[in-house]
């Protein structure tokens, strides 16, 4: 036999009353569903207020403009223009030639240094360490340093910002994350500075050092050449004396370079013994031979020029602040609220499945003995 037409809707019915039951008995157990979601919600709330809040203290760094590194090329342009002699010899001079400094370079020191094992140990043993209890001290000194770590972050750049680094530390105590940021900073920034002076005034001096080196060797030459002038007057006195030539012969017809040339060389006995005992005691008598090399006052004059170059260093920069070092004022974590709000979802999910398993569990049971 076909099913009644009016099965199908009785089906319905059945459902939609079994529908409506189960959100009344539901309802009557609204109390059990509160009770769970405030356990819930305190506990989540007795987690939040007992948890330490962390804050987090960050900046970033870009790298310096060109007229923070101005003072560095400002040496290396005077040593440009001033041409400078680094080798003398019978082919000629070569001037000394210095490549600018760009931003990119002298950034690059400060970002190495910024990023370094060395620069995080130094301010972990400088400042981390001395901020903690004697109690805390004891823990291994490896466990330390990671605990260290894990408060203090260096972000590399973005693609988009290739340059620009984010320095961050985290800790209970917003001031002094805050302080810890703009410390490591600063310190990186004069270590990184220290080596770009070193950088440039060791290139001063290694210049000034050629320098003094050519002007030494030019005064050993002159005092040898003097001593060979010496040398030769001398022999030409004695032939002047031997053959009793006191004043140099005149000789009709001759020009005065022509002279010149014949009394020189081996023929210089001809300048007579007069004038030969005047120049020995000239020579012999002279103190210094800097005013008779052309060249050498050129060359202490560029030494004096070394001497005098200086990078100051509060006119030059290796990075710079994008932006200030703020102090945190909302903690990072735990989220208070959210933790709060998502505790009351969760309290209230829990105790509408609690409910629910009360509720149906009668019906439960009976279909499990009706089925036995």
């Amino acid at each position: 036999m076909s099913q009644p037409p009016s099965a199908p809707n009785q089906n319905n019915q059945n459902n939609q009353v079994d529908l409506v039951e189960l959100i009344q008995k539901m309802w009557i157990e609204k109390w059990l569903i509160i009770r769970i979601t405030v356990a819930v919600t305190l506990t989540a709330a007795a987690y939040v207020f007992l948890t330490p809040s962390v804050y987090r203290a960050q900046t970033a760094v870009i790298p310096p403009s060109v007229g923070d590194i101005a003072g560095f090329n400002m040496a290396r342009n005077i040593l440009n223009s001033s041409n400078i002699v680094e080798n003398s010899g019978p082919e000629g001079t070569a001037s000394a030639s210095y490549k600018e400094f760009t931003t990119k370079d002298v950034y690059s020191i400060f970002t190495r240094n910024l990023q370094s094992d060395q620069s995080k140990r130094q301010f972990y043993r400088d400042v981390y360490l001395p901020s903690l209890s004697e109690e805390e001290k004891k823990a291994p000194q490896d466990a330390l340093y990671q605990d260290f770590l894990r408060q203090f972050y260096i972000t590399a750049p973005a693609t988009t910002q290739s340059d620009r680094f984010l320095i961050s530390v985290e800790g209970g105590d917003p001031a002094q994350a805050a302080d810890w940021v703009g410390r490591y900073i600063q310190d990186v920034g004069k270590r990184s500075l220290q080596e770009m002076l070193g950088n440039t005034q060791s290139e001063i001096q290694v210049q000034g050092h050629n320098l003094m080196q050519q002007i030494e060797s030019i005064r050993y030459s002159a005092k040898v050449r003097r001593e060979d002038r010496l040398m030769r007057l001398k022999e030409a006195l004695k032939i002047s004396q031997a053959i009793g030539l006191e004043n140099p012969p005149m000789i009709s017809g001759q020009m005065n370079n022509q002279l010149s040339a014949i009394m020189d060389g081996s023929l210089t006995y001809m300048r007579g013994a007069k004038a030969l005992k005047a120049e020995i005691d000239a020579l012999t008598q002279r103190a210094s031979d800097d005013p008779f090399v052309p060249e050498l006052r050129r060359l202490q004059e560029q030494h004096a020029l070394y001497a005098s170059l200086r990078v100051q260093p509060e006119r030059v920069a290796v990075y710079r602040l994008d932006g200030t070092i703020e102090i945190p004022d909302e903690p990072i974590k735990p989220k208070k609220l959210l933790i709060v709000i998502l505790a009351v979802l969760l309290g209230l999910i829990l105790g509408s499945f609690v409910a629910l398993i009360k509720v149906i569990s009668p019906k439960l049971r009976s279909a499990a003995e009706a089925a036995v």
